[in-house]
């Protein structure tokens, strides 16, 4: 088993920086995928209500036979829920589906700017956290305009900041945002869905290392400090992706790949995307 780093949250709580992440793969599929990643190495899962499939990772966790304390558990707000009594009764649902005492990390998952305020939602957060069930709080695919509402008017930094991120678009400016005010960037797509695996770059330097284009490309952002959690339901994939920590890319390399930044987002534009789930 390789031996992940552990990245410090600004509340003293110790997140490991390679995690198992569960978007879009169904629900069926779930508990066997996440039950691989665990058999893997992997002790930490991000899920969300609004993929569906909380029930099964909880189930996973606790067929693996790994105490509850060994796996970092992140899950998130769903959209429909900003309202703070939503908000708290959508936390008290996720621990009842999960059938678990308490969450590692919670998040709000967009921060929906014309639907409802997210700072009151923040306040709703800060309760859950006040609670003792979950161990940080943070946010997702939020911007430093946001962040900056978020200090001004309350009293609690989120632990993380979850955002699309990988070659094609660094986000190196909110990523010195989140870093100057002590919060961790996590980044979710990190390899663009794809399309950074057959870029030339990539491809040479992974030919060069006798590694694979999503290794070097997961390895990037390891070595930029980075909280990633790459997913598949492959075995093979699942393994490959794990073993991150036997080889290093050069500062060449680093500049190289950081180069790639087109501002390349692929999802949906914080400032512009308000969707709630029907």
């Amino acid at each position: 088993m390789s031996a992940v780093p552990n990245i410090r949250l600004n509340n003293g709580v110790d997140i490991p920086q390679l995690g198992f992440g569960v978007f879009q793969i169904p629900p069926a599929e779930t508990r066997a995928a996440t039950l691989e990643a665990l058999r893997v190495g992997y002790r930490h899962v991000d899920t969300a209500e609004m993929y569906g499939n909380e029930a099964e990772v909880a189930e996973a966790i606790r067929d693996s036979g790994i105490p509850r304390g060994e796996v970092f558990v992140t899950s998130k707000l769903n959209n429909g829920f900003h309202a703070p009594k939503d908000a708290l009764a959508a936390f008290d649902r996720s621990l009842a589906v999960m059938k678990l005492d308490y969450l590692d990390l919670f998040l709000i998952h967009w921060p929906l700017p014309a639907v409802g305020d997210f700072v009151d939602t923040w306040k709703a957060m800060e309760e859950i956290y006040a609670s003792g069930r979950v161990r940080a709080i943070g946010v997702s695919n939020f911007q430093a305009h946001h962040l900056d509402r978020l200090a001004a008017e309350t009293g609690t930094v989120p632990a993380v900041n979850q955002i699309e991120m990988h070659p094609y678009f660094n986000q190196d400016d909110l990523r010195a945002y989140d870093a100057s005010h002590g919060i961790a960037t996590e980044a979710w797509s990190p390899i663009a869905q794809g399309q950074v695996l057959d870029d030339p770059v990539v491809v040479a330097i992974a030919g060069r290392l006798g590694k694979t284009p999503a290794q070097v490309t997961l390895r990037w952002h390891i070595q930029r400090g980075d909280i990633v959690f790459p997913k598949s339901v492959t075995p093979a994939r699942i393994a490959e992706n794990f073993a991150l920590f036997d080889f290093e890319l050069t500062e060449a390399d680093m500049r190289a790949i950081t180069g790639l930044h087109r501002n390349g987002r692929r999802g949906p534009n914080p400032d512009e995307f308000n969707w709630i789930p029907s």
